[in-house]
């Protein structure tokens, strides 16, 4: 019972968010009724959320060097992935930390300078569509397609990780509102 309620105030995205930073890392949760010690529930997910801040933060000191990123890696087969749709312009795989049941990334295989969405040009219109296109392809696939969300970081502001535009296709359970 006492584990419960120390849990309290994390919820939903929250909870997994705060359970994906402890699984991850070293942190080794301390148990403590949320009655007795009001903020200690609170600190898991502080220290989460300013672990992926800062780790955000520190990609995007890379972002624009042309470096190839994880997902270069992934599209040259240097990495393996669990794919889950894949064309000439796209490339869909599992996410290795998934904040829903269905967690899927789609990438464009060519990057073309389009490190995050505040980025894109005119001339990257057909990808963009094609991205979003494959997005309704991985719900159908997954079968989420009466509901799914399509979630895009971009920039450090948004703990966006990867510089290397990328879309999460979440679903497999209702999600909530509002979503951060």
């Amino acid at each position: 019972m006492a584990a419960m309620s120390s849990l309290t105030l994390l919820r939903g995205p929250s909870l997994v968010k705060a359970l994906g930073f402890i699984k991850t890392s070293n942190y080794i949760p301390r148990i403590v009724p949320a009655s007795r010690y009001p903020l200690q529930s609170q600190r898991s997910y502080v220290a989460s959320a300013h672990d992926e801040e800062a780790a955000a933060r520190a990609a995007a000191v890379n972002a624009d060097t042309g470096a190839p990123t994880i997902f270069d890696k992934i599209i040259a087969k240097e990495i393996p992935a669990s794919v889950v749709y894949e064309d000439q312009k796209v490339l869909a795989f599992r996410d290795i930390n998934p904040q829903a049941p269905v967690h899927v990334l789609i990438i464009p295989k060519s990057r073309d300078g389009l490190t995050e969405l505040g980025k894109a040009e005119q001339r990257h219109e057909d990808i963009l569509g094609n991205l979003l296109y494959a997005a309704k392809i991985v719900a159908e696939k997954e079968g989420i397609v009466d509901g799914f969300r399509v979630v895009i970081n971009s920039g450090p502001s948004a703990c966006q990780s990867v510089y290397h535009l990328h879309l999460h296709v979440l679903g497999g359970r209702q999600l909530k509102w509002p979503p951060g």
